[in-house]
């Protein structure tokens, strides 16, 4: 069924770009923007260790408990699509329309789509431990419809931890396929992951002095990313890293309105993230605003102890206009609960 639906909305899903620059003095940052064609309610949430999790796929969900704190940019309030850890393990999930996910049959616990780059945040430090665990395929994905719409949720996540590791799990003919590199930095939308290692190979092959794709297509995106976030220089100052894989995710962005008759699947970035796996700040930009600003992780009180859960409200479009150091601005606040109910599972 989700197989189904995934060929149907081929012609509507939405993008996004991600990638990981590695830096002079073992600087790793990691950058994403999120693509949508409406506003996807975002809001900033630090959740602290020792949190009571459910997997929201009914009786049988997976539940853990949280071992280590994070900052999140949620979707809607009941998803996590982008986050960091306080070990510097960044999470993000993108949309990927061939993803088509295992058939339930009660044999392991279910964990909803909606918090899967969560569950990730939650339990490990390192992306090896994530692949380690994630390999053994603890539990089973529910899918569910995106708020406002018929389609199911079709996603991939990346990740990247603290060393410059990096790993892309997808889901393809109902099975998880592990892709686990330092060297996969670069991920977009469709195609799969393994064709847009070959899109790498060949743009390479041209070289970016030569010639570079300029529309908003995913696999140009993805062929723009890759050359400029080699070539930027390798700064030891991180102002100037930062700035240079800022500069990099925004020239990988859908400009502001943007729409495309024929080509209903490019949508406007409405935000962009960078995250600092070195010196724990994760930075935010949004479209609709003049100012960046950030959190810095390593200020937090993430302990179990403390217990709080603190939400940023972005407003409306993230239009909320805030700058520099925003940890002051968080606020004590229930925490949302992850879409799962009645969600669906399958081919």
């Amino acid at each position: 069924m989700l197989l189904a639906t995934s060929t149907l909305v081929s012609s509507v899903a939405d993008a996004c770009t991600r990638f990981v620059y590695h830096g002079a003095g073992d600087e790793v940052i990691t950058a994403r923007s999120m693509d949508w064609k409406v506003d996807v309610g975002t809001n900033l949430w630090v959740f602290p260790r020792g949190m009571a999790r459910s997997g929201e796929a009914g009786p049988n969900s997976l539940q853990w408990t949280s071992k280590y704190g994070s900052v999140i940019a949620s979707g809607y309030d009941i998803s996590t699509t982008d986050g960091m850890n306080e070990a510097g393990l960044v999470a993000n999930v993108l949309w990927l329309v061939e993803s088509s996910y295992p058939q339930e049959r009660g044999e392991k616990p279910g964990l909803t789509i909606a918090a899967w780059a969560q569950y990730v945040l939650d339990n490990f430090a390192t992306v090896q431990e994530a692949v380690d665990a994630l390999a053994s395929e603890p539990f089973t994905i529910v899918t569910d419809k995106v708020p406002g719409e018929e389609r199911l949720a079709t996603l991939h996540l990346s990740l990247s931890d603290a060393t410059g590791d990096s790993a892309i799990i997808e889901y393809i003919d109902g099975k998880q396929v592990i892709h686990h590199s330092r060297d996969y930095d670069v991920m977009t939308n469709s195609p799969a992951f393994e064709k847009q290692l070959v899109l790498s190979e060949y743009w390479t092959q041209i070289g970016g002095t030569v010639m570079l794709p300029g529309t908003n297509r995913a696999s140009d995106r993805f062929a723009r990313a890759t050359f400029y976030v080699n070539a930027i220089p390798k700064s030891e100052d991180p102002v100037e890293a930062i700035a240079s894989a800022f500069s990099v995710i925004r020239n990988v962005s859908v400009p502001y309105g943007i729409s495309t008759p024929d080509q209903p699947n490019i949508s406007s970035t409405r935000w962009r993230t960078v995250s600092d796996q070195k010196r724990k700040l994760y930075f935010f930009e949004s479209a609709l605003t003049p100012n960046t600003f950030w959190v810095d992780l390593k200020t937090l009180d993430f302990s179990a102890e403390a217990g709080k859960v603190m939400k940023l409200d972005l407003g409306p479009n993230q239009a909320k206009i805030y700058s520099g150091v925003a940890n002051d601005q968080f606020k004590e606040a229930k925490p949302f609960k992850f879409l799962g109910t009645g969600g669906v599972t399958g081919e």
